[in-house]
């Protein structure tokens, strides 16, 4: 079995230690401590690295596709401006190892301080949250995650943090008695001071560290004629892609990672996206909001709900807190899935995406992305630079829904998303889009045809969805 060569960096009480690390090496932060992993399948999980070359066994494998939480960790990463950092949890089953360069990552044994059992499981053991215990390292993270973020989580927020996690013996009540319980316990009686307390500012010495980390080389690993490039500049970062057009373009991992551990295909040559401070950014303008393609789906649906408070069901009920915290925007729009929960409601606000080739970038409406099924318009060498989304028409109506079998965490049998102009009891103009009734998602060009123009009323909206039968044509794969 392949396994990566480690050691320990030099670290001081106060932070990690003034030396560069070489371009072939991954660089973190785990228990304070700096480690360095040279020699790497660009491909192995964080979770094989955790259970197979350090035995941290805690945390465990369901499922190997992001669906279960059983793998649940948690990553520290700076903040883009640098005053900061943000703690999530994310699946390590298919987070591959390379991208943890530059952050730090806790495990449920990074929760262990003094002997002391951290807040999160003193909470999980006096409720009874554990049964036959596979899955309680997991609800530990999610856990924790939330215990940083949150100072007085509601019902509703607790459930969504656990929404990743999936239980077979606890009913979850008791787990969700212990997110309750977990505060009333003082962080400095539990043992574990290096951790501060919800509500207190961030973790200057913490910030300070993350941002050294962020100050190394791109990092670039060639193994066993596997190669992975992280770049850490837009111009560096298209460079590589126009050198490189086959390579796999990897941001969140959510769908690559798949690839390996469900399809067990091998990935030649990465080019990762994560490190490209250009791609993560968000812009609000006089007219439209501009979200970098590498932007998580946590922080680009923090921004579109903010101006379309109306989405805010859709985006909750977007696969699990582990996956958007990991999952990018720019990489639900490329990987082309017709079923895929973001691409309806973009298509009915109008979204416009920049497409860049080396240093040109040309404007594509999204409706005009999709060719065929999980076929887009991109060229060789191109790729999704960024998401265009006009503002608000302060009269014009938004909506989406979603049709599945579950609530939470579950993909969409047919979304649909729609943009209403009225100009008095008449359509003055009307978007709608769906996503699961075709090979790809698209506009219901037919059906948008009879209401626009035509009065509002119960008897055009039934001859509007008889038109949807010349606009979608269901692919025969279940």
């Amino acid at each position: 079995m392949f396994r990566c060569w480690y050691r320990h960096g030099v670290t001081r009480r106060t932070g990690v230690a003034d030396r560069v690390a070489s371009r072939d090496t991954i660089r973190f932060l785990l228990d304070g401590e700096l480690r360095e992993v040279r020699h790497c399948d660009p491909t192995r999980t964080v979770l094989q690295y955790l259970r197979e070359d350090l035995k941290r066994i805690g945390s465990k494998e369901g499922c190997a596709e992001g669906d279960c939480g059983a793998c649940t960790v948690v990553v520290a990463e700076a903040d883009e401006a640098g005053d900061g950092f943000t703690l999530r949890a994310i699946n390590s089953c298919i987070q591959f190892l390379p991208t943890l360069d530059g952050k730090e990552l806790f495990t449920v044994e990074s929760l262990r301080a003094d002997g002391g059992l951290h807040a999160v499981q003193k909470a999980m053991v006096e409720c009874h949250g554990s049964q036959c215990g596979f899955c309680t390292p997991g609800f530990v993270m999610s856990l924790f995650a939330l215990y940083k973020n949150e100072k007085a989580p509601t019902r509703r927020e607790v459930d969504d943090a656990l929404a990743g996690n999936l239980c077979r013996c606890t009913g979850y009540q008791p787990i969700v008695e212990a997110a309750q319980r977990m505060y009333a316990d003082d962080m400095q009686r539990s043992g574990n001071a290096w951790i501060d307390a919800p509500g207190r500012p961030a973790d200057k010495d913490r910030t300070k560290r993350l941002r050294k980390l962020r100050q190394a080389d791109s990092l670039a690993i060639s193994t066993s004629g596997k190669h992975f490039h992280a770049p850490k500049s837009l111009q560096e970062c298209a460079q590589l892609i126009k050198e490189n057009p086959a390579a796999s373009l990897l941001a969140g991992g959510t769908d690559v990672g798949l690839w390996v551990t469900k399809q067990f295909r091998e990935l030649d040559n990465i080019i990762y996206l994560g490190n490209v401070a250009e791609l993560k950014t968000i812009e609000v303008s006089a007219s439209s909001i501009a979200i970098g393609a590498a932007v998580t789906l946590t922080d680009a649906m923090s921004v579109i709900v903010q101006h379309f408070p109306s989405l805010a069901e859709l985006f909750q009920r977007f696969a699990s807190p582990p996956i958007r915290n990991a999952g990018t925007l720019g990489g639900n729009i490329a990987n082309a899935s017709p079923i895929g929960d973001s691409m309806p409601a973009l298509l009915a606000l109008d979204t416009t995406l920049i497409l860049r080739c080396g240093a040109k970038s040309s404007h594509l409406p999204l409706a005009d992305f999709y060719i065929a099924y999980q076929k887009t318009a991109l060229r060789p060498g191109e790729f999704l630079e960024r998401i265009l989304l006009p503002l608000p028409v302060p009269a014009a109506r938004v909506a989406s829904y979603k049709v599945s079998k579950r609530f939470d965490q579950d993909i969409s049998a047919v979304c649909g998303a729609y943009w209403l102009l009225l100009d008095g009891d008449r359509v003055k103009d009307v978007r709608i889009a769906y996503g699961g009734m075709a090979a790809v998602p698209k506009r219901a060009a037919h059906c948008e045809a009879a209401l626009r123009g035509n009065q509002w009323n119960e008897k055009n909206l039934k001859l509007a969805a008889k038109a949807l039968n010349k606009d979608f044509e269901p692919i025969s794969d279940m």
